[in-house]
């Protein structure tokens, strides 16, 4: 039986604001390099008010992945929570018309918090540092998640940085019951280490319990499941998940089943922006997984579809995904 979706996503539905800045930037605004951080209203309004001319554009890390799958020509659908406002409208206006169901209330125009945004501050070196007002998109409820939806679906795909709010883990929860009581499988991003230093038994709840395929990158992985070296943390998680996935940057990818172990270079491309890479690698690689190709097809169409988003300011593919699979062989049709 063919499902409705291939991949339903859940997690922070954000507009990205992009900047070029320098080193010096992030220092005098006591901003972390290279990872995400939480901040409120005040504190984004007052980035914003010192950065230089920016870009806004529908991002948050499970959506930035249901669009490259849709991109692709995939069945998706996303849940996410944003305000009646005009940042909100933009953004569900974005998601459908790349393709993906969006059928997630808003929150009314007179809440008190407003649509999530997250400043994405880019150095000349392409690593982005992030920080993340999340607004109306801490309160998911369990009461958005419609369990029809879920059960239309081969795959879920949470995002870990949704585990911060008030009732989101209780959505999940509420998601993956209904997905795996229709057959459905779930996958998880980690998103980022310091996500996994907040909620490290929740994940690990998550993953014993629920999770078929874990995505994370080297830094998230080894937050996550401490070892000497990543293919010591690699067989960790292996024996928690049925499948891990874990990208490296310029070293390509790492995938884990049982007692199976696969290496996939990555596809040398100038970064420019790395924000959306392990996004648009999980679109990639869930696509593949949806269309019957193997795990290490699947990761190279990862690969080739990171490669893509780091080659522009943007966390949303600006090529056709489908054209660059079949240039590399990677067996897509017309």
């Amino acid at each position: 039986m063919t499902r409705k979706y291939q991949v339903v996503g859940i997690g922070n539905a954000m507009v990205d604001v992009l900047c070029h800045v320098d080193d010096a930037f992030l220092e005098a605004n006591g901003v972390q390099k290279g990872i995400m951080q939480l901040i409120g209203l005040e504190r984004a309004a007052e980035l914003y008010d010192r950065m230089g001319p920016a870009r806004e554009v529908s991002g948050g890390s499970a959506a930035n992945t249901i669009a490259g799958i849709a991109a692709l020509g995939g069945r998706t659908a996303y849940v996410g929570k944003v305000r009646d406002d005009q940042l909100g409208r933009i953004f569900a206006h974005d998601m459908r018309a790349q393709g993906a169901d969006y059928l997630t209330p808003f929150a009314p125009a007179d809440s008190a918090e407003e649509t999530g945004r997250c400043m994405v501050l880019v150095t000349p070196d392409g690593e982005r540092s992030m920080n993340t007002y999340l607004g109306v998109s801490e309160f998911l409820f369990p009461e958005d998640i419609v369990p029809e939806e879920m059960a239309a679906a081969e795959w879920l795909y949470l995002e870990g940085y949704r585990f911060d709010g008030p009732e989101c883990q209780e959505a999940f929860w509420k998601a993956m019951a209904a997905a795996r009581a229709a057959g459905g499988k779930v996958s998880l991003t980690l998103s980022d280490p310091f996500c996994v230093n907040r909620h490290r038994d929740a994940f690990a709840d998550i993953i014993d319990e629920h999770v078929d395929l874990l995505f994370c990158n080297e830094h998230e992985l080894a937050a996550m499941y401490p070892a000497p070296t990543l293919q010591a943390s690699l067989d960790i998680a292996a024996s928690h998940a049925e499948t891990v996935v874990c990208t490296a940057s310029e070293r390509g990818a790492y995938v884990a089943r049982g007692a199976d172990r696969f290496h996939v270079d990555a596809v040398p491309a100038r970064v420019v922006d790395a924000t959306g890479a392990g996004d648009l690698f999980a679109a990639g690689f869930l696509w593949g997984l949806t269309n019957g190709h193997g795990l290490e097809d699947c990761a190279r169409m990862g690969c080739v579809a990171a490669a893509e988003v780091i080659g522009h300011i943007g966390a949303r593919p600006e090529t056709d995904l489908r054209a660059l699979l079949r240039e590399h062989g990677l067996g897509v049709g017309g």
